[in-house]
């Protein structure tokens, strides 16, 4: 909504403020500021000129004129000008030289077309007034020779453009944003919707509601002998184009203007091109409407509100009317429309045609039930006004029966829920500001608030009472502009805004008594520090993937991972279903980044995938809002709900060991894949047992099976060839995914004794058939090593002649410690030589050298 000041201060007694002084009220109270539009602060030195000569000048392409203007001065300007719509005689804008016109653009004196020019007559385009550029503003006759232009045409003015939230519909009017000016200044406001509007005497053209669930209250008022040659005022012109609105013609400007000025959209029909009886229903199978924009719809039945005629749709109630009835530039005889439909109706019309309009945005939101009759009015005596129209006798005004909603709260409950006492007279006078009528208890002898008369808004009789012992109960009713007030919260809520939130203590909340983080959340949180720690960066990534990324990742057809849920109502086509693996979020920010120029890259992330359970229904049921679910709908919902394990994943690319002047780099491997997910085990208290295994989307010759225990918890490795080619990922990419559900978790992580005795440390070098797996041998060290052994590390893997061929050697370091003594080299030994004995006996060892 943009509201210009000047047109604020028409409704508001505001003193010598500035716009950003009304804009920092406004957003203490609530309403979100966007920005501060100013006009015409930088013009200077524009005057109005009368035309004295003109000379037409030949020999080039375009009408060049070169004409005397009197500004005022002594002797009478010359200026060039290319303009053809103005004669000796009229009133003109002039820059004088040296002059500025809005956007910084200085006017000076200088020679053109052979001529010397000596400043600029002006269109509106140039005068910041409006579109109109084709030709010369031509002022009033009578017009006083060298008047400040600025000063005649009030050029500089401030719009305050605001972003108006669903809840404060109101706000899409002047009407609405003065009224909030004066509560936030404490000043007089004058209603602008407070006229005198005549009994009616008779029915203009005949109407009906024929669906009292569309609209509840139809409104025409009809004139004849309208001028179609008639143009809208430049201040009207000035004023919708400063609130957003393109002028258009008379007739269409004057249902704009009121609709911006008191928020009541209205719609003007050629009397002549109607046929028979105005019917308010909704559409019927078969129903086509041509709109003004020439687009022929179709008609939605049972579901769009029409306005109809005897020959059918006319118009597309509060969206857009109808190309047959439209004002046209012969039309001498309107029929105005004024009515308050459906807001849920409104609002699905205008989204199934993707037909967003000024009068379906203040409709959807909900518009005053009591402004058809004040706003018809208006635009009636608008067009007698500037268009030489007669206002015809008569209204028709068909109407469906609203009871006014009234609502019951304790006086200090506003104060309550703002954790500040409000007396009751601050709470009654804060709601009498807002047009809320306000009673004692449950007296229906309602006294009405000072800026408004007692209005009615759609609900029920009585809503809801918080009766607490020793509080002072008031009845009230809310104003028809404010179809958001419908509970004491509401009402609570505005006494607040008013008092100023600014207000209300800033006190902590009392931290609540409890256990602190679970097991499962701090393992999270010791995972995401260990593979940061490790030289991993967390990303997170969208749950959503498409078939496609299921295919890249070339899984097989019956692979589990490809029963994925699909989503109702996706934010993209390209992936309509949950993830079922962190895998390909994880890829496409790789991609993103190595083609960022990163070619160096380890991310992780955390976080959960998507798993349908077998027999498990499609969809989740949808309940009512009504009342509380039951035990019995509560479990339908969760059992179509899927599972949802917690994961971690990794991928590298690139360097994982950075070169640098200190030597070259390592390159990241399936190894660092499967060291990662070591980290993570490692956090929850547990070791992995690593095995080859075959899975995609990993390399068939490099990918590790994760177990622990028995318990497979996921895979490491290099991904496959075909893998890298569709993602586009760096060659040799590796990745890990590990499903944390499935560590075990036995309380907290108990921190290691550590012993106050040495440590003894023995290396061993085995000889073992190369297809034997290295986890299996230090499995065996391990056992047979028994409890002294504090850790094993692999250091160094050999293959070549002195071993043989088909072998390897690993040689491995082995640590050992007691709790209680120093060991003497005899135990060391002695452990040593048992887990070589274990490991001869398991995989075949031989000890190198032996």
């Amino acid at each position: 909504m943009k509201a210009p000041l000047s047109w604020l201060r028409e409704y508001v007694d505001l003193p010598p403020v500035t716009a950003q002084e009304v804009a920092d009220r406004l957003t203490a109270a609530g309403l979100k500021l966007e920005r501060i539009i100013p006009y015409g602060h930088d013009v200077k030195n524009v005057v109005v000129g009368e035309v004295l000569e003109i000379e037409e000048l030949t020999g080039f392409k375009k009408p060049i004129r070169h004409c005397k203007v009197e500004v005022g001065e002594a002797t009478p300007r010359e200026i060039v000008c290319g303009a053809t719509n103005f004669v000796v005689g009229d009133r003109v804008p002039v820059v004088l030289p040296g002059g500025v016109l809005p956007g910084g653009f200085e006017v000076g004196a200088r020679k053109t077309y052979g001529r010397m020019s000596e400043g600029m007559i002006c269109s509106e385009r140039e005068l910041g007034l409006g579109d109109d550029h084709n030709g010369i503003m031509v002022l009033p006759a009578g017009t006083p020779i060298g008047t400040d232009v600025v000063e005649l045409l009030g050029l500089r003015d401030d719009v305050i453009e605001m972003e108006i939230s669903p809840d404060i519909s109101y706000a899409l009017s002047m009407r609405g944003v003065a009224r909030e000016v004066a509560i936030a200044f404490d000043v007089p406001f004058h209603d602008p919707a407070a006229v005198e509007v005549p009994d009616s005497d008779g029915s203009a053209w005949p109407a009906r509601i024929a669906d009292a669930t569309a609209c509840d209250r139809f409104v025409l008022r009809e004139t004849h002998g309208f001028d179609p040659e008639a143009q809208s005022p430049l201040w009207m012109r000035v004023r919708l184009n400063r609130a957003g609105m393109r002028p258009v013609s008379l007739a269409v400007d004057i249902t704009n203007y009121v609709m911006l000025e008191m928020g009541q959209p209205l719609h003007a029909f050629d009397r002549a091109k109607l046929t028979g009886e105005i019917v308010v229903r909704r559409a019927e199978p078969g129903e086509t409407l041509e709109t003004l924009d020439h687009v022929v719809r179709t008609l939605h039945p049972g579901e769009d509100i029409l306005i109809t005629d005897e020959s059918g749709p006319i118009s597309m109630a509060g969206t857009m009317g109808g190309l047959a009835t439209e004002i046209s530039d012969d039309t001498v005889d309107i029929v105005i429309e004024a009515a308050h439909f459906s807001a849920p109706g409104i609002s699905r019309e205008s989204r199934a045609h993707k037909l967003i309009s000024e009068s379906s945005k203040r409709f959807e939101r909900g518009v005053d039930r009591e402004l058809p009759l004040v706003a018809s009015w208006r635009a009636v005596q608008l067009l007698a006004e500037l268009g030489g129209a007669t206002v015809r006798p008569g209204v028709t005004h068909a109407e469906v029966e609203v009871s006014p909603a009234r609502i019951a709260i304790p006086a200090g409950y506003p104060g309550r829920v703002a954790g500040v006492p409000y007396p009751k007279e601050t709470v009654v006078r804060r709601l009498e500001q807002l047009g809320c009528a306000v009673a004692d208890g449950d007296d229906p002898a309602v006294r009405t608030g000072g800026v408004a008369p007692t209005a009615v808004i759609t609900g029920g009789e009585v809503a809801t009472k918080l009766a607490i012992a020793g509080d002072d109960m008031i009845t009230v009713t809310p104003p028809s502009w404010r179809t958001d007030l419908t509970d004491p919260n509401d009402l609570a809520e505005e006494v607040i805004r008013l008092e100023g939130y600014a207000a209300l203590p800033s006190v902590l909340p009392k931290a609540p008594a409890g256990a602190g983080l679970t097991e499962e959340q701090r393992l999270r949180r010791r995972v995401g520090r260990a593979l940061a720690g490790a030289g991993f960066v967390e990303v997170l990534s969208y749950p959503f993937v498409g078939q496609a990324d299921l295919d890249n990742l070339q899984l097989p057809a019956d692979d589990a991972r490809r029963k994925a849920m699909r989503l109702a109502n996706p934010l993209s086509d390209d992936e309509p279903l949950m993830r079922t693996t962190l895998l390909p979020g994880l890829l496409k920010t790789l991609v993103r980044n190595v083609g960022r120029g990163f070619s160096d890259v380890a991310l992780f992330e955390t976080g959960l995938v998507f798993r349908p359970r077998e027999g498990a229904p499609a969809t989740a049921p949808v309940l009512s809002v009504e009342r509380r679910p039951t035990e019995e709908e509560l479990a339908s919902i969760a059992a179509a709900l899927p599972d949802q394990p917690q994961r971690v994943a990794a991928v590298l690319a690139g360097e994982f060991g950075r070169s640098g002047w200190w030597g070259s780099g390592r390159q990241a491997s399936w190894a660092d894949a499967v060291q990662a997910a070591r980290e993570v085990a490692a956090e929850a208290g547990v070791e992995l047992s690593v095995t080859a295994d075959q899975h995609e989307p990993w390399h068939p010759g490099r990918c590790a099976a994760l177990y622990v225990g028995d318990t497979l918890v996921g895979h490491a490795g290099e991904l496959h060839p075909r893998v890298i080619e569709a993602y586009g990922l760096p060659p040799r990419t590796s990745a890990m995914e590990l499903e944390l559900s499935r560590l075990p978790l036995d309380g907290p992580v108990q921190a290691p004794e550590v012993s106050a005795y040495p440590v003894a440390t023995q290396d061993v070098a085995l000889i073992v058939p190369d297809f034997t797996p290295e986890a299996d041998v230090a499995a065996a060290l391990r056992d047979g090593a028994g409890e002294l052994l504090e850790s094993i590390r692999l250091f160094d893997v050999y293959t070549g002649s002195q071993v043989g061929d088909g072998h390897k050697s690993l040689a491995y370091t082995l640590r050992f410690r007691a709790p209680d003594r120093t060991l003497t080299v005899e135990e060391t030994t002695a452990a040593r030589d048992a887990a070589v004995a274990v490991a001869a006996d398991r995989v075949g060892a031989q000890l190198r050298g032996a």
